[in-house]
Protein backbone atom coordinates (compact mmCIF):
# COMPACT_ATOMS: atom_id res chain seq x y z
CA UNK A 1 0.00 0.00 0.00
CA UNK A 2 1.24 3.49 -0.87
CA UNK A 3 0.67 6.42 1.50
CA UNK A 4 0.46 10.11 0.57
CA UNK A 5 4.15 10.75 1.24
CA UNK A 6 5.10 7.88 -1.05
CA UNK A 7 2.81 9.21 -3.77
CA UNK A 8 4.31 12.69 -3.61
CA UNK A 9 7.83 11.24 -3.74
CA UNK A 10 7.03 8.84 -6.57
CA UNK A 11 5.53 11.53 -8.77
CA UNK A 12 8.38 14.02 -8.61
CA UNK A 13 10.70 14.19 -11.68
CA UNK A 14 13.73 12.97 -9.72
CA UNK A 15 12.16 9.59 -9.03
CA UNK A 16 11.31 8.66 -12.60
CA UNK A 17 11.25 6.46 -14.59
CA UNK A 18 8.66 4.21 -12.99
CA UNK A 19 7.92 0.71 -14.23
CA UNK A 20 4.43 0.05 -15.64
CA UNK A 21 3.60 -2.03 -12.55
CA UNK A 22 4.77 0.72 -10.17
CA UNK A 23 2.72 3.30 -12.05
CA UNK A 24 -0.39 1.12 -11.87
CA UNK A 25 0.21 0.47 -8.17
CA UNK A 26 0.15 4.23 -7.50
CA UNK A 27 -3.06 4.65 -9.48
CA UNK A 28 -4.66 1.61 -7.87
CA UNK A 29 -3.94 2.74 -4.33
CA UNK A 30 -5.16 6.22 -5.19
CA UNK A 31 -8.42 4.71 -6.41
CA UNK A 32 -8.68 2.69 -3.21
CA UNK A 33 -8.43 5.92 -1.20
CA UNK A 34 -11.09 7.54 -3.38
CA UNK A 35 -13.45 4.60 -2.93
CA UNK A 36 -12.91 4.71 0.84
CA UNK A 37 -13.65 8.47 0.91
CA UNK A 38 -10.09 9.01 2.16
CA UNK A 39 -8.55 10.92 -0.76
CA UNK A 40 -5.29 12.76 -0.03
CA UNK A 41 -5.53 15.24 -2.95
CA UNK A 42 -1.74 15.18 -3.46
CA UNK A 43 0.30 17.54 -5.63
CA UNK A 44 -2.34 20.26 -5.79
CA UNK A 45 -0.59 23.14 -4.03
CA UNK A 46 1.35 26.19 -5.19
CA UNK A 47 4.73 24.49 -4.72
CA UNK A 48 3.71 21.64 -7.01
CA UNK A 49 2.40 24.11 -9.58
CA UNK A 50 5.67 26.02 -9.54
CA UNK A 51 7.75 22.85 -9.89
CA UNK A 52 6.00 22.03 -13.16
CA UNK A 53 6.66 25.31 -14.95
CA UNK A 54 9.41 23.94 -17.18
CA UNK A 55 8.89 20.18 -17.30
CA UNK A 56 6.42 17.39 -16.69
CA UNK A 57 6.90 13.71 -15.89
CA UNK A 58 3.46 12.05 -15.70
CA UNK A 59 3.39 8.49 -14.42
CA UNK A 60 0.60 7.43 -16.78
CA UNK A 61 -1.45 8.54 -19.75
CA UNK A 62 -5.15 7.97 -19.20
CA UNK A 63 -7.22 7.60 -22.36
CA UNK A 64 -10.74 7.80 -21.03
CA UNK A 65 -14.32 8.62 -21.87
CA UNK A 66 -15.34 12.29 -21.88
CA UNK A 67 -18.18 11.60 -19.43
CA UNK A 68 -18.31 14.26 -16.72
CA UNK A 69 -18.46 11.57 -14.04
CA UNK A 70 -15.10 10.11 -15.07
CA UNK A 71 -12.58 12.74 -13.92
CA UNK A 72 -9.30 10.82 -13.93
CA UNK A 73 -7.39 12.95 -11.42
CA UNK A 74 -10.21 12.61 -8.91
CA UNK A 75 -10.94 8.89 -9.16
CA UNK A 76 -7.23 8.02 -8.96
CA UNK A 77 -6.49 10.67 -6.30
CA UNK A 78 -3.59 12.34 -8.08
CA UNK A 79 -2.70 15.95 -8.82
CA UNK A 80 -0.92 18.35 -11.13
CA UNK A 81 1.64 16.73 -13.40
CA UNK A 82 0.78 13.17 -12.34
CA UNK A 83 -1.25 11.99 -15.34
CA UNK A 84 -1.49 12.96 -19.01
CA UNK A 85 -5.17 12.78 -19.93
CA UNK A 86 -6.79 12.18 -23.34
CA UNK A 87 -10.60 11.97 -23.50
CA UNK A 88 -13.19 11.25 -26.18
CA UNK A 89 -16.76 9.95 -25.88
CA UNK A 90 -16.60 6.17 -25.65
CA UNK A 91 -12.78 6.28 -25.84
CA UNK A 92 -13.10 6.56 -29.62
CA UNK A 93 -9.73 6.53 -31.38
CA UNK A 94 -8.87 9.13 -34.02
CA UNK A 95 -5.69 10.71 -35.38
CA UNK A 96 -5.56 13.31 -32.59
CA UNK A 97 -5.84 10.60 -29.95
CA UNK A 98 -3.08 8.53 -31.54
CA UNK A 99 -0.85 11.59 -31.86
CA UNK A 100 -1.41 12.44 -28.20
CA UNK A 101 -0.62 8.89 -27.09
CA UNK A 102 2.49 8.73 -29.25
CA UNK A 103 3.65 12.03 -27.73
CA UNK A 104 3.08 10.61 -24.26
CA UNK A 105 5.21 7.50 -24.81
CA UNK A 106 7.88 8.83 -27.20
CA UNK A 107 8.43 12.34 -25.82
CA UNK A 108 7.29 12.14 -22.20
CA UNK A 109 8.46 8.52 -21.72
CA UNK A 110 5.29 7.57 -19.87
CA UNK A 111 5.42 3.94 -18.72
CA UNK A 112 1.69 3.17 -18.64
CA UNK A 113 -1.31 3.72 -20.92
CA UNK A 114 -4.66 3.33 -19.14
CA UNK A 115 -7.73 2.83 -21.34
CA UNK A 116 -10.57 3.91 -19.04
CA UNK A 117 -14.21 3.07 -19.73
CA UNK A 118 -17.20 3.13 -17.42
CA UNK A 119 -20.57 1.48 -16.93
CA UNK A 120 -23.74 3.08 -18.34
CA UNK A 121 -21.64 4.76 -21.04
CA UNK A 122 -23.85 6.93 -23.26
CA UNK A 123 -21.71 6.43 -26.36
CA UNK A 124 -21.71 2.66 -26.00
CA UNK A 125 -25.45 2.71 -25.27
CA UNK A 126 -26.04 4.64 -28.50
CA UNK A 127 -23.93 2.12 -30.42
CA UNK A 128 -25.85 -0.83 -28.98
CA UNK A 129 -29.18 0.81 -29.76
CA UNK A 130 -28.09 1.64 -33.31
CA UNK A 131 -26.90 -1.93 -33.85
CA UNK A 132 -30.25 -3.33 -32.69
CA UNK A 133 -32.48 -0.84 -34.52
CA UNK A 134 -30.38 -0.27 -37.62
CA UNK A 135 -30.92 3.47 -37.23
CA UNK A 136 -27.84 5.70 -36.95
CA UNK A 137 -27.79 9.00 -35.04
CA UNK A 138 -27.36 12.27 -36.97
CA UNK A 139 -24.32 14.49 -37.41
CA UNK A 140 -20.92 13.61 -36.04
CA UNK A 141 -22.46 11.45 -33.31
CA UNK A 142 -22.80 8.91 -36.10
CA UNK A 143 -19.00 8.86 -36.43
CA UNK A 144 -18.65 8.00 -32.73
CA UNK A 145 -21.21 5.22 -32.98
CA UNK A 146 -19.66 3.75 -36.12
CA UNK A 147 -16.30 3.47 -34.37
CA UNK A 148 -17.85 1.63 -31.40
CA UNK A 149 -19.99 -0.77 -33.48
CA UNK A 150 -17.06 -3.24 -33.98
CA UNK A 151 -16.93 -3.68 -30.20
CA UNK A 152 -20.70 -4.23 -30.13
CA UNK A 153 -20.36 -6.93 -32.78
CA UNK A 154 -17.49 -8.58 -30.91
CA UNK A 155 -19.52 -8.56 -27.70
CA UNK A 156 -22.53 -10.09 -29.47
CA UNK A 157 -20.38 -12.87 -30.89
CA UNK A 158 -19.39 -13.68 -27.31
CA UNK A 159 -23.05 -13.70 -26.23
CA UNK A 160 -22.85 -10.30 -24.49
CA UNK A 161 -25.83 -8.03 -25.18
CA UNK A 162 -26.02 -5.67 -22.20
CA UNK A 163 -24.43 -2.21 -22.23
CA UNK A 164 -22.04 -2.74 -19.33
CA UNK A 165 -20.74 -6.00 -20.76
CA UNK A 166 -20.27 -4.23 -24.07
CA UNK A 167 -18.35 -1.45 -22.30
CA UNK A 168 -15.89 -4.06 -21.02
CA UNK A 169 -15.50 -5.48 -24.51
CA UNK A 170 -15.04 -1.98 -25.92
CA UNK A 171 -12.20 -1.33 -23.46
CA UNK A 172 -10.55 -4.61 -24.44
CA UNK A 173 -10.94 -3.92 -28.14
CA UNK A 174 -9.59 -0.39 -27.87
CA UNK A 175 -6.59 -1.56 -25.84
CA UNK A 176 -5.71 -4.01 -28.60
CA UNK A 177 -6.50 -1.50 -31.35
CA UNK A 178 -3.91 0.92 -29.99
CA UNK A 179 -1.25 -1.67 -30.75
CA UNK A 180 -2.63 -2.16 -34.27
CA UNK A 181 -3.11 1.54 -35.02
CA UNK A 182 0.17 3.05 -33.79
CA UNK A 183 3.63 1.77 -34.62
CA UNK A 184 5.05 4.00 -31.90
CA UNK A 185 2.77 2.60 -29.19
CA UNK A 186 3.39 -0.97 -30.36
CA UNK A 187 7.16 -0.39 -30.38
CA UNK A 188 7.10 1.11 -26.87
CA UNK A 189 5.09 -1.83 -25.53
CA UNK A 190 7.20 -4.45 -27.30
CA UNK A 191 10.39 -2.85 -25.98
CA UNK A 192 9.00 -2.82 -22.43
CA UNK A 193 9.06 0.99 -22.22
CA UNK A 194 5.33 1.12 -21.58
CA UNK A 195 2.34 -1.17 -21.07
CA UNK A 196 -1.39 -0.90 -21.66
CA UNK A 197 -4.04 -1.68 -19.09
CA UNK A 198 -7.75 -1.59 -19.89
CA UNK A 199 -9.89 -0.55 -16.94
CA UNK A 200 -13.64 -0.17 -16.34
CA UNK A 201 -14.95 2.26 -13.75
CA UNK A 202 -18.09 1.76 -11.66
CA UNK A 203 -20.17 4.91 -11.31
CA UNK A 204 -21.89 3.40 -8.28
CA UNK A 205 -18.99 2.46 -6.03
CA UNK A 206 -16.05 4.27 -7.68
CA UNK A 207 -13.87 1.22 -8.28
CA UNK A 208 -11.53 1.00 -11.28
CA UNK A 209 -11.21 -2.65 -12.33
CA UNK A 210 -8.65 -4.02 -14.84
CA UNK A 211 -10.05 -6.07 -17.72
CA UNK A 212 -7.10 -6.19 -20.15
CA UNK A 213 -3.29 -6.14 -19.93
CA UNK A 214 -0.88 -5.74 -22.82
CA UNK A 215 2.86 -5.62 -22.22
CA UNK A 216 5.22 -5.95 -19.30
CA UNK A 217 2.85 -5.36 -16.44
CA UNK A 218 3.16 -7.71 -13.47
CA UNK A 219 -0.06 -9.75 -13.30
CA UNK A 220 0.28 -9.74 -9.50
CA UNK A 221 -0.27 -5.99 -9.62
CA UNK A 222 -3.60 -6.51 -11.40
CA UNK A 223 -6.03 -8.42 -9.23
Amino acid sequence: MTDSADLKTATTPSSFPLTPSAAWDLLRTGNERFVADASHHPNQDAARRASLMHEQHPMAVIFGCSDSRLAAEIIFDVGLGDVFVVRTAGQVIDDAVLGSLEYSVDVLDIPLIVVLGHDSCGAVTAAVESYVSGDMPPGFIRSLVERIIPSVISARRAGVKDVNGTVMENVRQISSRLMESSMSVAKAVNEGRTAIIGVTYSLDNGTANPVKIIGDLDPDEVD
